[in-house]
């Protein structure tokens, strides 16, 4: 299940609407994942292309049954593994919570 995000910055703006609140009901064992673009907006592969919002997706779909901790380390990996030389370009923020 995915809940789209507002479309609009968090910094300080003239033309700041309010956020959507959601409310989602969970379920023991649901894995939530909330992150930024800098993830799907990383250059890298080999053809120098982003990661893909679509690619995270599949990803967190494959490493959703496994551990916290060894997620965190495949999330680590493919990142780095990905951009190679690329310098990073933005944050890389990724949180997951498994209920």
């Amino acid at each position: 299940m995915e809940t789209k995000a507002d479309k609009q910055p968090i910094g300080i703006i003239d033309d700041l609407k309010p956020f959507t609140n959601h409310t989602i009901e969970l379920q023991k064992g649901d894995t939530i994942y909330i992150f930024s673009d800098g993830f799907s907006d990383q250059f890298g592969g080999s053809k120098n292309k982003k990661f893909t919002t679509k690619r995270l997706k599949q990803l967190f779909l494959t490493i959703q049954d496994k551990s916290m901790p060894e997620q965190k380390e495949i999330l680590n990996k493919t990142i780095e593994d990905w951009k190679g030389d690329e310098e990073q370009l933005d944050d890389i923020l990724v949180i997951g919570v498994r209920v």
